[in-house]
């Protein structure tokens, strides 16, 4: 009888004179790449629009750059604030600093207006109505790298305190004393970047060591602990070169929360696929002596489960490729690349480490066959013990579920059902600086420019208006509008007289949902005045801009990408599915129950969001962002429990192969459950928002898969369909 194609892979890779040599072979190869490449981490970030160009907001940006050029460049804008009010000895430190960097600009300074020429009581009038902030901006070239702009940070830093005798940016708002706060397009980008080069270090810290002790404690083995860290460092000894190569030559944009969450994913799935084959390796050696035959034979039986888990999650995190959402996008390749190369790795290099070590890799509790068990304890003159039952607890539950499915498809129906109409009644926000902490100095500077100025200054409407000859004056319809604070005269394009550009400030918040609700009825309200001006409105004659307008964009890319993406997943899941399982009904309910679990989780995850880390609104991106990781994912574990069950039919009946299925895999799903979840728990640690949020809810649906759909509904199902379950395959004999 001829071996199965993994039991023949297992021989090349792990048998006694290749070992070293698949081990080794890696080694060189993370070695050679590493030297010759550079690591992602190092690549620049990428900091364009997330937006595609043909949407209204960019359309206007595109616009006015064209028609309206300005040669300011990126703003830094610096944030001044006194309680108290501000001085005319606060002005004069602003306009010393200012007049020094008029004098000595800093690298890639391309402009600032001429503060320290002015007479001081001219500065009075960019003072906030309440006299206590005023905004002055420093422009540098766009093309200014944000290393080097955080470098003329410190600068103005030092400037400012020799002008004003005191460091006013690293104050505590709530002293009564002169703060500072560098905000605006470049102090975000510093603070982006800073924020997340801390929390990759202690991303990988935490994840590392948290793993390390969930090892420890399930398994009891030092060495059984390190050996998965080992495989997974290997292979992202690999992967960062590779994606770094691809982004410094182009190919792709890096994306430094891709690379953040591609961490967990790499430590928390690679370690899981490791925990696959460990466990049936230790089964083996329970009954074989050979320990390369053990492993051969676990490869036969786990492999297959393995590369279909790892293939699922490749091909299922590849779909955001399909966004149009440059965030979404830019996610697909470093996720689906990670699992590729961790797929091949825990084939690969975990056989050879386990073929190396055998038996010893699990010191102190050391798998035995029973022979081997009796000389030992002849040899040490010890009565010889009958090994105890296998998995007792997860036995109980299996029958539990083979003796009562609908009791258990009920219950779990309805938990899972409630939580998922609470998905229902989330809130989402579109901004960006939502996500970073309150303490950041550049959102503390954007509070301090809220709370002082009226609330459209923050960012007003840029509406555009392409007269077509006609002459159009729409500044007092406009300013009538009850949505409308105050509007500026109509600045005309040198280089197309019929350009016109409105600036608007709302009388709301611009980056709250309410000001998104005020847009649609700005382009109504738009469309009816060309008309009665006499342009015709039905070809492009306006176009609204500013970061309410891109909010409303984004909001609408989104949506697309979900309407989009979700389904084509879930179609490709399922012809895998089918493929490997060959069986319709499984498709269909291993993909169901995935589905009710993943908006069970964004429930529960609002739910504990708002309750216990106080949250009003989550991230816009976060139910995609989750969907594609939880449908993937929750599916490793559904193909490797009903593969064992698959298994088992062969040589028993529905009940006692459903029984010793989930018994079976119980314990490791469980250990790889618990590991990946506490993986993306770590997010909940970070400073940033939507990694906190992103944590969270991954962290609840794959628990919530680990524990309540894998144990008890799809079993449940199986035998509620009985040998229907694996139509049109060969029907199960009653």
């Amino acid at each position: 009888m001829s071996k199965h194609p993994l039991e023949k892979w297992g021989n090349l890779v792990g048998n006694k004179r290749s070992r070293w040599v698949t081990l080794i072979l890696w080694i060189l190869i993370v070695g050679v790449l590493s030297m010759t490449l550079p690591q992602i981490n190092s690549v620049e970030n990428f900091s364009g629009s997330d937006l595609p160009e043909d949407v209204m907001s960019e359309r206007a940006a595109s616009i006015i750059e064209e028609q309206f050029p300005s040669d300011a460049g990126l703003p830094l804008l610096i944030v001044w604030y006194k309680e108290a009010g501000l001085e005319l000895e606060d002005l004069q430190g602003i306009q010393t600093l200012y007049k020094e960097l008029g004098e000595n600009p800093l690298d890639g300074q391309s402009m600032i207006p001429p503060f320290g020429e002015l007479p001081t009581e001219a500065l009075l009038g960019s003072v906030s109505e309440n006299g206590s902030s005023i905004v002055t901006p420093v422009f540098f070239d766009e093309t200014t790298d944000t290393e080097v702009i955080k470098e003329n940070l410190a600068k103005i830093s030092e400037m400012t305190e020799e002008a004003i005798g005191e460091n006013p940016y690293s104050t505590n708002l709530e002293e009564d004393v002169l703060h500072a706060r560098f905000s605006g397009p470049a102090g975000i980008s510093v603070d982006a970047t800073d924020l997340f080069m801390q929390a990759d270090v202690k991303l990988l810290i935490a994840t590392v060591i948290l793993i390390l002790i969930l090892l420890i404690v399930i398994y009891r083995s030092p060495i059984l602990a390190i050996t998965p860290l080992i495989v997974v460092g290997i292979a992202y000894g690999a992967i960062s070169p590779l994606l770094g190569w691809f982004a410094d030559n182009g190919w792709i944009d890096k994306d430094a929360q891709a690379v953040s969450i591609m961490t967990v994913l790499l430590f928390g799935a690679g370690t899981d696929y490791c925990l696959f084959l460990i466990t049936r390796y230790r089964e083996k050696l329970l009954e074989e002596e050979n320990k390369f035959i053990a492993l051969s034979q676990a490869m036969k039986e786990s492999g297959g489960a393995i590369l279909m888990s790892a293939l699922t999650v490749f091909i299922g995190l590849a779909t955001l490729g399909l966004a149009n959402f440059g965030a979404f996008e830019r996610f697909a390749v470093p996720f689906s690349f990670a699992i590729f190369i961790m797929g091949i790795a825990a084939l690969t290099i975990l056989p050879a480490i386990l073929a190396i070590m055998g038996r010893v890799a699990f010191f102190p509790f050391v798998p035995r066959t029973e022979d081997m068990e009796r000389k030992r304890a002849q040899e040490k003159n010890k009565p010889y013990k009958e090994p105890k039952p296998k998995h007792p607890i997860m036995t109980k539950i299996g029958e539990f579920v083979t003796e009562k499915p609908w009791l258990v498809i009920i219950v779990t129906m309805v938990v899972l059902g409630g939580l998922a109409l609470t998905s229902t009644q989330i809130k989402y926000n579109y901004d960006l600086l939502s996500s970073f902490p309150e303490d950041m100095p550049s959102r503390e500077g954007f509070t301090i420019i809220a709370e002082n100025f009226s609330p459209g200054e923050l960012a007003p409407v840029q509406i555009i208006v392409d007269t077509k000859g006609e002459e159009v004056n729409l500044t007092k319809q406009i300013d009538s509008l009850f949505y409308i604070d105050v509007v500026s005269e109509p600045i005309v394009s040198e280089k197309d007289p019929n350009i016109q550009l409105y600036e608007a400030d709302l009388n709301v918040n611009p980056y709250a949902n309410e000001a998104m609700d005020v847009i649609p009825t700005l382009k109504a309200d738009i469309e009816t005045m060309l008309s009665g001006a006499g342009v015709d409105a039905v070809d492009e004659s306006y176009w609204i801009g500013g970061e309410t307008s891109s909010q409303v964009d984004k909001k609408m890319v989104q949506e697309r990408d979900e309407s989009v993406i979700q389904p084509v997943m879930v179609v490709i899941i399922a012809i895998l599915l089918l493929v490997y399982l060959r069986s319709v009904p499984a498709t269909i309910y291993l993909v169901g129950t995935v589905l009710i679990s993943f908006f069970a989780a964004l429930g529960l995850g609002w739910l504990v969001l708002t309750t216990f880390f106080g949250a009003e609104s989550i991230a816009s991106a976060l139910p995609l962002y989750s969907f594609v990781f939880l449908i993937a994912l929750g599916e490793d574990y559904n193909i490797f429990m009903i593969s064992e069950v698959w298994n088992n039919r062969k040589t028993q009946g529905l009940k006692e192969a459903v029984k010793n299925g989930v018994a079976q895999t119980g314990s490791v799903i469980t250990s790889a459950g618990l590991i990946l979840a506490g993986t993306f728990a770590v997010l909940a640690t970070l400073p940033i928002q939507l990694l906190v949020q992103f944590g969270v809810i991954t962290a609840i649906g794959v628990l919530i898969d680990t524990f309540i759909v894998r144990p008890l509904l799809v079993p449940a199902i199986t035998v509620v369909l009985g040998r229907y379950a694996f139509w049109p395959g060969k029907l199960w004999k009653k």
